[in-house]
């Protein structure tokens, strides 16, 4: 599916970054970054030219191409890594941040690559995440057809623990992004530290 929706010559999400990312970039220390489902590569080209080293994995090969691509139009670089989150090891205590933005997951591969994320995070290293509720379905303005792909903040604070939470909250919100994502969606947002 990915590798077809990313094959025309636009980009399926825009090439501007997601903006709770854009918005609190600032929260993430410097260093090594991990954007998770990157697809076609806004988030992490954002983070590079801000001088985050940045690696962005996805599963489709189409999208990490474009990604490369934006890249090179921003003259900025990153490692890309296909893979499939499934399969995908994050490491213990590595990354200085990472980045989540709409990676809609099945609930119980989610729960897995959280529970990867609190390993992988160094201490004082922080998740920044936004993703749809399962309120999203009222709308229909992107994030697909089902539940089991969406997240509430209660769900998130079961699936991070051992993670401080700066912000986690549930709002409204208009999000535009592209073509698949285009209207008021229902969204959680959050920023989590890993202790010292």
């Amino acid at each position: 599916m990915w590798d077809e929706r990313y094959s025309t010559d636009d980009y399926a999400y825009g090439t501007a970054p997601n903006t709770f990312l854009a918005d609190n970039v600032g929260a993430l220390p410097k260093g090594r970054v991990l954007s998770l489902a990157e697809g076609e590569g806004r988030n992490a080209v954002f983070l590079a030219t801000q001088g985050y080293v940045v690696t962005a994995v996805d599963a489709s090969r189409v999208g990490l191409e474009k990604a490369g691509r934006l890249a090179s139009a921003n003259g900025v670089d990153m490692e890309r890594v296909h893979a499939d989150l499934a399969a995908f090891e994050l490491g213990d205590t590595y990354w200085d941040g990472i980045v989540s933005i709409f990676c809609p997951l099945p609930s119980q591969l989610r729960k897995a690559l959280h529970r990867k994320v609190v390993g992988a995070l160094k201490p004082g290293g922080v998740l920044l995440l936004e993703a749809y509720t399962p309120a999203q379905l009222q709308h229909g303005t992107g994030g697909g057809s089902s539940a089991d792909t969406m997240v509430t903040a209660a769900m998130l604070r079961d699936e991070l623990a051992g993670l401080d939470f700066r912000i986690l909250r549930e709002l409204e919100r208009e999000v535009i992004e592209g073509r698949y994502h285009t209207g008021l969606g229902a969204v959680v947002q959050a920023i989590a530290v890993k202790p010292v």
